[in-house]
């Protein structure tokens, strides 16, 4: 089990003193970064990227000019609730990640070495509907799973196919993930346009290189590593 980041801890700190201490209500300003990082005994990167998170989860508002606000109307109960899932949404995704890890660029290399041409035809069309799907800025999940699912198959390897449901929670808690994070889709584009680019010159090493680039490419782009 990942530990938390500081900045996850701070996160909870500055929302423990909207929720619990009343200090900050709806709509207040937030003390400015330096007489806040200094209180909290932070450094000022660390304050940033806390806020950053209560930004993310509607807690927070950053107005140009003015400073950092408590969002108004907040409902504290529910954005507790979400913090908490995201936190072990992001635990979670760790293991997950690193068994992606451990197993999908080996999928990729005998996919491409053992794929009949009609399984790399699928592959590559699962492929292009994902970059469909997030340029439209519409839910992949489903074809995200049918890509993996048909790289999967077409190692022609029976034990694959027992991984899959654990590759499936891994891919969901990914797009749930990123769906907040511009660069991860970003990413996702561009690392799938590589893997296919190599499946389909039927280069396995290439294929194993560009999996494994897109798996830590989403690690770090979500904050799992």
């Amino acid at each position: 089990m990942v530990e938390k980041r500081l900045s996850d801890h701070i996160a909870n700190d500055i929302m423990s003193m909207i929720s619990l201490e009343k200090r900050f209500t709806s709509g207040d300003k937030l003390p400015n970064e330096i007489e806040l990082s200094k209180e909290l005994n932070i450094s000022r990167t660390t304050l940033r990227e806390a806020i950053s998170i209560l930004v993310t989860n509607g807690v927070l508002e950053i107005k140009r000019g003015k400073g950092t606000f408590v969002k108004k109307d907040l409902n504290v109960n529910e954005t507790i609730e979400s913090l908490n899932n995201l936190s072990k949404e992001i635990v979670d995704a760790k293991d997950l990640y690193e068994i992606r890890l451990i197993f999908e660029p080996e999928a990729a290399y005998y996919a491409t070495v053992r794929a009949t041409d009609t399984e790399l035809k699928r592959i590559l069309d699962y492929g292009k509907q994902i970059e469909e799907k997030i340029n439209l800025g519409l839910d992949r999940t489903d074809v995200e799973q049918k890509f993996h699912k048909a790289i999967s198959k077409a190692t022609h390897n029976e034990f694959m196919d027992q991984l899959m449901p654990v590759i499936f929670q891994a891919i969901n808690t990914g797009v749930i993930l990123s769906e907040k994070n511009q660069q991860a889709s970003q990413d996702t584009l561009r690392d799938h346009k590589m893997i296919m680019n190599f499946m389909e010159a039927r280069n396995p090493e290439g294929a194993r290189s560009a999996m494994k680039i897109h798996i830590l490419h989403a690690m770090k782009d979500l904050e799992i590593e």
